[in-house]
């Protein structure tokens, strides 16, 4: 029996690839780097590097860049909107807000589909799903012929208040598919039937235009994958933390962006839990960016509005991660003020950073640590030589000469503004809540995480830092832990005291329905079935809700208007009880179970010892210590240590400055314990 899992996660510099034997429970990693002008490649080059037989793989998840990358590049075919009579440009008005209120000449980003590919017809609904003006379905199929002499077979219809009543959408649809055999044509009330016209209308243009690129690649991969002898659908993580199969990939392409992010906000959770941290922030640092993510009580946060953009909202259930750019390939320059600065903008994978050799001119964080000898000259298990002569060099005609610093110096000031970067990332997500770094604990992963872990800790006073046991490639371990998920919702607005208990639980029924359809479509089993009810509510004349949970007995609506309150305390530190509570929409979360991975826990050693490989010197805080260097895989559970240290493995480097204590602990993650000012070491 197939006894492997497989986890891939395509990032912008490297692609990882995790194995898990179920029968042995052994983890095997490794990691190649990525392809971007064909991302497919290096998910299959992982494979070969693995050694895996995909005939032994029972499933295998991946975390795709290609929707993500489409949106943020705006490489996408040729497509079209179909809108009422008056509602052409809902998606370039927008709302009217700006990213920063205070800027004057910031632009924001125009719509995903322009003016000139956006049409009108005849036809209207009103609030209620009243249909005040029938589709004048002359006019309708007069356009669905212009479009097709276009060649524009990417449709997306947008009708006002479609979410209220679905049938003018649908004749569109049909007319559109009549007329243009084979086009790819969504509805906004298939791809999310909610009120608010702009929100509902872009994430429907960004489902459609990502549609044909989405579809391609998986197609492709699910072909390759089938051929090399792997017999299960193909699942991929969505931006909510599920992950769905090919044929709802298809559907819901848009599901698909942040899809490797929501990958290392799980993971994080994961070894917070493993470690008995309930408060954790996630750092996940790659070689183009960073993904802070945030564990409060034990859980991620979640939002419902999102974007890879800002003013153009994707609005499905989605972890809620910060980006930044600050990267193992970020570049440090000097601005027009003299002032250092670190990113936003990266070498990538295609120059690199200067050590790569491979035509990169500007100095980077890698480039910084190499100089530091924080890094070793070797990536990647040897696939990928570091020219330390090369980054030492370019530190100090760009950095160091300028600002008149040594290139230690310059380079121990390139990683201190990218540790601040990040630092003040945290404080967004943290402090801006409420909430204080220092009763977190730090997860510090991806390739560079574990090299500026401790940095940022410290920058922000949090106390401990944990590094996974395979930090490069933790996403990837993420993605074996999620379940299928579907997130379905449909409005329902009325007042919860005169709501008709029996007619809510028929919509609820109807949403259920819907969703174990599409799990029994993707082979899941009825006893791997859970249905989770939500229900959004808000005091009555407020514009924004809160979603609460939703039980299913006689009592679970006056369960949940309680809930409601509570939730409303905790988010904006008053209730009001005497205010009538507006039911505002229904949702449903659909789980279809997968197999999680066991992971083994080991018994500490008493007085465990470890002897380092070499010894270099290495730069922290303005001197060169000799610092002692280990292998990881020779460290034994229970080894305690204290900095300077240096860990080297195949996925990750981990630095253990100066004044902190570090121990293996029985999940081979390492600890590390900074001390702060005024304790003692």
């Amino acid at each position: 029996m197939p006894d492997l899992r497989v986890a891939v996660d395509a990032g912008g510099t490297f692609t990882d690839v995790c194995i898990y034997n179920s029968s042995t429970q052994d983890f095997h990693v490794t990691k190649v780097p990525s392809t971007p002008n064909n991302p497919m490649q290096a998910v299959l080059d992982g494979v070969k590097r693995g050694e895996i037989d995909l005939a032994d793989v029972e499933l295998f998840f991946h975390g795709t860049t290609v929707a993500t990358n489409a949106l943020i590049t705006r490489r996408f075919p040729k497509a079209a909107l179909v809108t009422t009579r008056g509602f052409r440009d809902v998606i370039e008005i927008r709302d009217g807000t700006k990213d920063n209120l205070w800027d004057a000449y910031q632009d924001v980003s125009g719509p995903y589909i322009r003016r000139r590919d956006r049409f009108e017809v005849t036809e209207r609904v009103d609030y209620a799903g009243q249909i005040v003006t029938p589709l004048d379905e002359q006019e309708a199929r007069t356009l669905a012929r212009k479009l097709k002499r276009r060649g524009a077979t990417t449709i997306a219809v947008c009708f006002i208040n479609s979410y209220a009543n679905v049938c003018n959408e649908l004749r569109m649809r049909e007319i559109l598919e009549e007329e243009i055999p084979g086009a790819n044509v969504s509805t906004s009330s298939e791809i999310l039937p909610e009120i608010f016209e702009h929100d509902r209308f872009n994430t429907a243009v960004a489902n459609t235009v990502l549609g044909p690129l989405v579809s391609d690649y998986v197609k492709q991969l699910d072909d390759e994958l089938t051929a090399g002898g792997y017999v299960n659908d193909l699942l991929l993580l969505h931006s909510g933390g599920g992950s769905m199969t090919p044929a709802m990939a298809k559907h819901f392409p848009v599901r698909l962006a942040a899809s490797g992010i929501a990958a290392g906000a799980i993971a994080a959770k994961h070894v917070a839990a493993q470690c008995g941290y309930r408060n954790a922030v996630g750092l996940d640092m790659g070689g183009t960016s960073t993904d802070i993510s945030l564990i409060n009580g034990g859980e991620l946060r979640v939002t419902r509005q999102w974007g890879v953009e800002y003013g153009h909202p994707i609005v499905f259930p989605s972890i809620e991660v910060l980006t930044v750019g600050a990267g193992g390939g970020s570049l440090a320059h000097i601005d027009i003020a003299g002032a250092l600065r670190n990113g936003p903008q990266s070498a990538g994978a295609d120059p690199g950073p200067a050590c790569y050799d491979r035509g990169g001119t500007e100095p980077t964080n890698t480039d910084a640590s190499l100089a530091l000898n924080r890094l070793g000259t070797s990536l990647a298990g040897g696939a990928l030589e570091l020219n330390r002569a090369r980054a030492t060099q370019i530190i100090d005609e760009r950095i160091g000469q300028p600002l008149s610093l040594s290139t230690a110096e310059a380079a121990q000031a390139i990683l201190k503004v990218a540790n601040a970067n990040m630092a003040d990332a945290v404080r967004l997500v943290s402090i801006r809540r409420g909430l204080d770094p220092r009763d977190f604990a730090l997860i510090a992963f991806g390739g560079a995480g574990a090299l500026h872990g401790a940095g940022v800790a410290r920058e922000l006073g949090i106390p401990v830092v944990i590094v996974p046991p395979s930090p490069g490639v933790t996403s990837a371990m993420g993605c074996l832990l999620v379940d299928i998920q579907h997130d379905l919702s449909v409005m329902y607005t009325v007042v919860a005291s005169s709501a008709d208990l029996d007619d809510l639980n028929r919509q609820f029924r109807s949403l259920e329905e819907e969703a174990v359809d599409r799990l029994h479509h993707e082979g899941v089993a009825d006893a791997d079935v859970v249905l989770q009810r939500g229900i959004s509510m808000r005091y009555q004349g407020q514009w924004r809700s809160l979603q609460v949970s939703m039980g299913s007995g006689e009592t679970a609506l006056e369960e949940a208007i309680e809930s409601f309150h509570q939730e409303h305390e905790r988010h904006f530190s008053f209730r009001q009880n005497a205010l009538p509570v507006e039911i505002y929409q229904l949702h449903l979360r659909a789980v279809g179970k997968t197999p999680k991975p066991t992971f083994a826990r080991s018994e500490r050693v008493s007085n465990a010892q470890a002897e380092p490989h070499s010894h270099r010197e290495v730069f922290f805080d303005d001197r060169w210590y000799k610092t002692p260097i280990y292998d990881r895989e020779a460290l034994p559970v229970g080894f305690e240590f204290t900095g300077p240290a240096i860990i080297d493995q195949l996925d990750a480097t981990t630095v253990v400055p100066p004044d902190t204590a570090a121990s293996i602990d029985e999940w081979k993650n390492i600890r590390i314990q900074l001390v702060q000012a005024g304790e003692e070491a």
